[in-house]
């Protein structure tokens, strides 16, 4: 399952490469730099839909293997 930001990507995306948006027009949308855009684009193109989706998606953070158990986080 994708978030709704992930989709709007895989969407903007999608254009760029049938060549309906232009880079810098992906850029604004998603609110992401030309070279972000672009590094985005690559891993579209190559792994498709899929490759946006959020590469830690569930998984545990790392911190809890570090931390022993008991031990809690003061803030």
């Amino acid at each position: 399952m994708m978030s709704q930001r992930e989709l709007n990507r895989v969407e903007v995306l999608a254009q760029v490469d049938d060549g309906r948006l232009t880079v810098d027009n992906a850029a604004n949308l998603l609110e992401l730099t030309r070279r972000q855009v672009f590094r985005l684009l690559k891993r579209y193109r190559q792994d498709g839909a899929a490759a946006i989706r959020h590469k830690a998606r569930g998984k545990p953070p790392k911190i809890a293997s570090i931390m022993p158990n008991g031990v809690k986080r003061c803030r």
